[in-house]
């Protein structure tokens, strides 16, 4: 996989899922966030893409940026404010962490 386009979700993929939509105390899931930097290393280019604030229009950017910082996660680019909010993916491209 050398040299791939990889978007990564942030809740629920490389830390728990926010309590009431305070993404401040979400939690880093460490085996995770490795498996992705993993791809990084690799020499993929990793994009961490959220949809944190697209139901509250809260802005999260900061945090988010801090927390990725603070975790180790390793990244190219991180998109916010432009992922919509969505109850199901269906894509022929896509795998869950536990597939990694």
């Amino acid at each position: 996989m050398k040299n791939k386009l990889i978007f990564v979700d942030i809740d629920g993929t490389i830390c728990t899922i926010a309590k009431g939509l305070d993404y401040e105390t979400a939690e880093p899931i460490r085996e995770n966030i490795e498996k992705v930097n993993k791809l990084y290393e690799a020499g993929n280019n990793i994009v961490y893409w959220t949809a944190r604030g697209a139901v509250t229009g809260i802005d999260w950017t900061l945090a988010t940026r801090t927390q990725l910082e603070r975790w180790g996660a390793k990244h190219h680019e991180l998109l916010m404010n432009d992922k919509p909010h969505y109850d199901l993916l269906i894509c022929d491209k896509t795998k869950r962490i536990e597939e990694i």
